[in-house]
């Protein structure tokens, strides 16, 4: 027998095991870190001390309004210091973390309001229409709203809410937060944008957060004091937990309310930016920004993309601007990136069309995770050959704890010990995962999730209409756009501009059909609306 047999006074104890948690990364920032900038948002501009006491007194104060462990906040803020704080003061009262899409509808807001039971909700002032509208929308109380007003930008205090900066200067700096007693205790609450009908709710715990900063800093070869510029929304997987990553590193966050290559440029040539996350959109605004917007830098700026693959054409554009782009994939349910594109050395003397492509591949599993693969629909990994189509599962720690107040969806995500992304890929030999379709007729404009199958059921209501369906056509600015493909009733005759308001006073304006097109459907011998044949149509140019 092994002497490491007898395990006897081994065991768990305060000193040697705590639960993992991003609270942690700030709280030594404060001591390691206390001096350095942290925050940058025009004149606001504080040091680590500083954020470490405003997340506190943003803790104290919701505390005081009867915030309790496992309650949810929710925030309606642009990417702006108070959200931010947000990702550290809800979570260090015990609360859990909602950070809801300013660009969604009031219906859908007040359903993730009702769903999540968010009992307060910090609203930037330009969002406070659509939270009041939201609130008087759901059938019961509503949270508290806080106004969080933005006097730069043009959005001063309403005056009809509690105004942020009163509520924390009223807090105790002294308030002693609350860390995880377990580190699968919920962090934070985000929704999908769901894919038949209402968004499902998406929890994730503290263990996957923190292990989720430790991954992304080994795989974007980050050292310290990087300065991150926030252009992925906090409401879009918390940033990619970018934000609860910062600290760890001594980095500077500088804010962006809104993404335009001027204001990126301008981070990048007055704060030193060295890195930030995006859309292929955000990509193309670079390429295609006029001189009069950019600004001359001397260093390198990495950047993560991820939503769909950038044209090779606009990573050719970029990189000699001084921009060095990794492809990512991952999902809301997987806290944000899980895959990268590893650049093999061996392809630095591949041409251009080649590196980019290469560049456009979803890569390989992330140091955080346990296993990504393509399987079969028996769950048997396809063969690495570039060819052979399956779906992506993930397992590992950054994997959502499930869907809120819904175990079928998430014992059917869950099915066989993976998670099921319902995305369609291949796995080359080198192991690189190349998305090949959406499993789940899912738009991916600007970095947005849109659901074809609710953008139909809005067009299905149109009295003139008898058939819809939406597909993707690609898109020079936003990589795809909804096209609404629709058979009319007898007797009707197409407007397609009339079909277009009528689905934007129903839908957020992103996911308002683009284009519209007046035809019949092509369909199986079942009936069954053939969307590859739809797909075909509409990306033929126009004309």
């Amino acid at each position: 027998m092994g002497w490491m047999q007898d395990e006897t006074g081994l065991e768990k104890c305060a000193a040697n095991h705590v639960p993992l948690t991003p609270l942690s990364h700030l709280r030594r920032a404060a001591r390691v870190f206390a001096d350095r900038t942290a925050v940058i948002y025009g004149d606001h501009v504080k040091t680590y001390a500083q954020y470490h006491e405003r997340c506190t007194r943003l803790a104290s104060a919701l505390a005081a309004r009867g915030v309790a462990p496992g309650d949810v906040v929710a925030t309606l803020i642009p990417n702006l210091p108070a959200q931010a704080e947000a990702h550290f003061g809800v979570p260090a009262c015990g609360g859990v973390l909602n950070t809801i899409n300013t660009r969604l509808d009031v219906d859908t807001v007040s359903y993730i309001f009702e769903h999540g039971g968010a009992l307060v909700a910090l609203v930037d002032s330009q969002f406070l229409d659509l939270a009041e509208a939201a609130v008087a929308a759901m059938p019961g109380d509503g949270p508290q709203i806080v106004e969080v007003p933005d006097d730069a930008a043009g959005f001063p205090a309403s005056g009809r809410h509690p105004v942020y900066e009163d509520m924390l200067a009223d807090a105790d700096p002294g308030f002693e937060w609350i860390m995880p007693g377990d580190e699968w205790e919920s962090l934070a609450l985000n929704y999908t944008s769901g894919t038949t009908g209402r968004p499902k709710g998406v929890v994730y715990h503290h263990r996957g957060a923190y292990l989720m900063t430790m991954g992304t800093v080994v795989s974007w070869q980050m050292t310290l004091h990087p300065v991150y510029l926030t252009i992925v929304p906090l409401f879009h997987c918390n940033g990619w937990n970018h934000t609860w990553m910062m600290p760890m590193l001594g980095g500077t966050i500088v804010c962006c309310r809104d993404i335009t290559a001027p204001a990126i440029y301008d981070a990048i040539a007055d704060h030193g930016v060295t890195h930030f996350g995006g859309a292929p959109i955000v990509l193309n605004m670079l390429v295609n920004a006029p001189d009069s917007d950019r600004r001359s830098f001397q260093h390198r700026v990495e950047v993560f993309t991820a939503g769909a693959p950038p044209a090779p054409a606009t990573l050719a554009k970029i990189e000699p601007l001084g921009f060095h782009v990794t492809q990512v994939y991952g999902l809301t349910e997987t806290y944000g990136h899980v895959t990268e594109c590893l650049w093999n050395p061996d392809w630095d003397s591949a041409g251009e069309s080649e590196r980019a492509a290469l560049k456009a591949r979803q890569g390989v599993a992330m140091p955080m995770m346990e296993d990504i693969v393509v399987t079969d629909s028996e769950m048997r990994p396809v063969p690495l050959s570039g060819t052979d189509q399956g779906e992506i599962m993930i397992r590992g720690n950054s994997v959502m704890k499930g869907y809120l107040k819904n175990p079928a969806a998430t014992a059917e995500a869950f099915a066989g010990g993976y998670f099921h992304s319902g995305d369609l890929a291949v796995q080359h030999p080198d192991g690189h995962i190349q998305i090949a379709d959406r499993a789940k007729d899912i738009i991916i404009s600007g970095g947005e999730n849109i659901s074809s199958v609710e953008v139909e059921g809005v067009l299905m209501s149109h009295p003139d209409v008898s058939l819809a369906a939406v597909v993707a056509r690609p898109d020079e600015k936003w990589g795809e756009v909804p096209c609404a493909f629709i058979e009319l009733k007898t007797g009707c005759t197409g407007d397609a501009a009339a079909i277009i308001a009528f689905a934007r006073a129903r839908l957020a304006g992103f996911k308002t059909p683009k284009h519209v097109v007046f035809r019949e459907l092509p369909k199986t011998s079942t009936g069954k609306i053939q969307k590859f044949e739809l797909r075909r149509a509409a990306a033929e140019p126009e004309g």
